[in-house]
């Protein structure tokens, strides 16, 4: 058994993105998860970037019993009103249980394109991390050309006795996975990336790691592994990944996912 645990299947099955998904999405969702079941991924986890996507996350929770969400604000999608739309999602937050919410996210911080905010994004990412704590779930964080701001936030909030989550799509070097997990106790979001022939150093880090220490996850539509690169990424890849990741610790592929399985569920409470 297999878990996606990073996918956007709320965005897979429409055309616009931040548009609230409608009944007739959900032939387009039952598809993608059949497709996904069939490959052995039983679990799949969606992960809000804004208000309404964050909502259509928990929507897919209430059709599909075997999908949960994780809520928050992706930091480029963080706008001046991002305090009145955490607190929209906080709304939701409280009825975790209800709503299937198992985590926050994906926030962080993101300095990739042009006339992004910094201080705006640490404000919404310290905020989130916040918001993790007072209802004790994980965190799934997004840090993208801005690792040293992210581990200065994280700083603060090490000593939270209840501070926990994962580094999504880790893309870092190796200094960062060491405190990511020595000093905070993360986990590491292994997803496509890790099959592209030029990424010998997230190769590295998942050797000197190990499985104790990662989760599995496609970032699906996104990210797709070396086999379907440039077409579409989908939660029933994570098998490839896995199956990549089985051979390259010289592990059987049973293994890799009983454990990175056993992984997700102890971080997300499944």
């Amino acid at each position: 058994m297999l878990i996606d645990t990073h996918c956007h299947v709320n965005i897979m099955i429409k055309k616009k993105f931040d548009t609230p998904i409608e009944k007739t999405h959900i032939p387009a969702a039952q598809k993608i998860i059949d497709d996904a079941r069939d490959a052995g991924i039983k679990n799949i986890i969606n992960v809000g970037t804004s208000v309404i996507e964050s909502n259509n996350c928990i929507f897919l929770t209430k059709h599909f019993p075997n999908n949960y969400a994780v809520v928050g604000l992706h930091p480029s999608d963080c706008s001046s009103n991002w305090k009145n739309d955490l607190k929209t999602i906080e709304q939701k937050i409280k009825n975790k249980k209800k709503n299937k919410i198992i985590g926050i996210g994906e926030c962080g911080l993101d300095y990739h394109y042009p006339n992004h905010k910094k201080q705006l994004q640490k404000d919404a990412f310290k905020a989130q991390i916040e918001l993790a704590l007072q209802y004790n779930l994980p965190l799934v964080i997004h840090t993208r050309d801005a690792a040293d701001d992210t581990l200065i936030c994280m700083e603060e909030f090490k000593n939270e006795s209840n501070l926990q989550g994962v580094f999504h799509c880790f893309s870092q070097d190796q200094t960062f996975a060491d405190y990511a997990v020595d000093e905070l106790s993360f986990l590491l979001g292994i997803g496509g990336p890790i099959t592209y022939p030029n990424n010998n150093s997230l190769r590295t880090i998942v050797k000197k790691h190990g499985l104790a220490n990662i989760i599995l996850e496609t970032d699906a539509p996104y990210l797709p592994p070396q086999i379907i690169r440039g077409k579409k990424n989908h939660p029933k890849y994570i098998r490839e990944i896995a199956l990549y990741i089985a051979k390259l610790l010289q592990k059987n592929f049973e293994t890799v996912a009983q454990q990175t399985t056993e992984n997700a569920f102890k971080l997300f409470t499944i």
